[in-house]
């Protein structure tokens, strides 16, 4: 029987200095002054529109993503959390993160963002190496990146995340383990850990650099970097998520376990459960920013939106699940689907014998084979 999971909201903020090469968000370069007020209220008009699909709920955590969220300043993200909650039910404490680009920071916001409620931030500092930098499209510098995080932490900000790269065009081995030492030494209590990957539709995608580190030098570096988080005291959570003990991203943890968001802004998605309906329900937003204002608060501001069928659900509860270290359960599956457990014997059985599942009868946990050709797990979920 399909139940209630925890919910989170999610804000996307889709305006950013310059777009990277890599990326491949729904983000669009600034071109001017920015629309912080009607676009607020372009976003308090979507979550009201949405609102009947949520009523009664309680928000677990906010996550503000892009784009580049800092380039909103404090009191903007202020007042968009105080009408928020004046229309939802926040827990107390609820994990509320900002993501920040050291290059859209002056020090001065810090202390705004940390007053209007935000508890954790996300810097994305993708490396240390200004050369390297400079290639990824980057508008900061190794010292912007350093300064950044000390501002914030003097702004009594103690839950930090900083965003790493590696397999980096020119990138090597040493490289790499020298960005994850100056990242060490700035103290984080998180850090996302991942590969560079060639999107399409991204610059990158189109014109690949030449340099690129190869999948076993690139595995080389995945290796030894997690070798050293570990002994820094970094637990793996998920296969590029590190944490200290306490400090596991609670947002980013729901989506994994195949929890409910609410997506709202330019380009947002959202996922969320109907029990009454017994539907689970993916929607999305109006992706340039100008359609979306013009739209917000009408039916005219989705994208479009899908009930997840069946066949389908399998394998979008296991895409970001069997990414997980400790997994879930398979009672989670079956809260959360609605589905039975016995509708995945049989591709259970394949991942298990091949060795990329823990032979449990109760729980879906990748073994580090499993993890390692994650990709190659949850394929086979995919009808």
């Amino acid at each position: 029987m399909l139940t209630l999971p925890p919910l989170s909201l999610y804000v996307h903020l889709p305006w950013c200095v310059r777009k990277c090469p890599y990326c491949d968000f729904n983000s669009h370069q600034r071109r001017g002054a920015l629309p912080f007020e009607a676009y607020v209220d372009a976003l308090i008009a979507d979550l009201e529109f949405d609102l009947p699909l949520v009523w009664g709920r309680v928000v677990h955590s906010v996550f503000f993503g892009g784009g580049t969220p800092s380039l909103f300043p404090p009191e903007a993200i202020d007042r968009f959390l105080q009408l928020a909650s004046a229309r939802l039910r926040f827990a107390p404490g609820a994990e509320i993160t900002l993501e920040a680009n050291p290059g859209t920071l002056e020090h001065g916001p810090f202390p705004g963002y940390r007053k209007a409620g935000v508890n954790r931030l996300s810097i994305g500092v993708q490396s240390f190496d200004d050369d390297c930098l400079q290639r990824l499209g980057r508008i900061h510098t190794r010292g912007d990146a350093a300064a950044a995080v000390k501002a914030a932490q003097d702004a009594g900000f103690d839950n930090i995340n900083l965003d790493l790269m590696y397999a980096l065009p020119g990138q090597s081995l040493p490289m790499a383990l020298s960005d994850l030492e100056q990242a060490l030494a700035l103290a984080p209590t998180h850090l996302s850990h991942y590969q560079l990957t060639l999107e399409a539709g991204t610059a990158f995608g189109a014109r690949p650099p030449t340099d690129i580190p190869d999948e076993d030098h690139a595995w080389d570096m995945q290796e030894a970097c997690q070798a050293r988080l570990a002994q820094a005291g970094f637990d793996q959570y998920e296969i590029s998520a590190y944490a200290r003990a306490g400090r596991r991203c609670e947002h980013n943890l729901n989506y994994w376990g195949f929890g409910d968001y609410l997506g709202i802004g330019a380009g947002a998605h959202g996922k969320l459960s109907l029990p009454a309906e017994g539907r689970v329900l993916r929607r999305w937003k109006q992706k340039l920013p100008n359609t979306y204002l013009a739209n917000a608060g009408s039916a005219a501001a989705i994208d479009g939106e899908e009930t997840l069928s069946p066949q389908r659900l399998p394998f979008d509860f296991m895409l970001n699940a069997l990414r997980l270290n400790d997994g879930v359960s398979l009672a989670s599956f079956e809260a959360r689907t609605g589905l039975p457990r016995t509708v995945l014997d049989d591709r259970l059985a394949v991942a298990r014998e091949r060795g990329w599942l823990a032979d449990d009868p109760d729980w879906l946990r990748p073994t580090p084979l499993g993890l390692r050709f994650a990709n190659d797990v949850i394929g086979l979920f995919l009808d």
